[in-house]
């Protein structure tokens, strides 16, 4: 098992989510609620042009999360 952080990932990588390593209970609070949580599957789909945010799919809703927030993200590539 590799875990990298979600900010890591490249275009077309498919990920379980680890854990999400944030001390901000905000943060966490919002990723639980867009469906990011522990053991859900990711496909990583495009990165805006400079890079930042990354668009990720989660089931079959599309989420956009910004590189700093990623880096708090472990996941493990399929």
């Amino acid at each position: 098992m590799s875990q990298i952080a979600l900010s890591s990932a490249a275009t077309g990588d498919r990920c379980v989510v680890l854990e999400i390593a944030s001390e901000h209970a905000e943060l966490k609070s919002r990723l639980y609620a867009l469906g990011i949580i522990p053991g859900t599957a990711l496909q990583i789909l495009r990165f805006a042009p400079l890079g930042d945010p990354m668009q990720v799919k989660v089931g079959s809703s599309f989420v956009s999360i910004r590189k700093q927030e990623a880096k708090s993200i472990f996941v493990d590539r399929q």
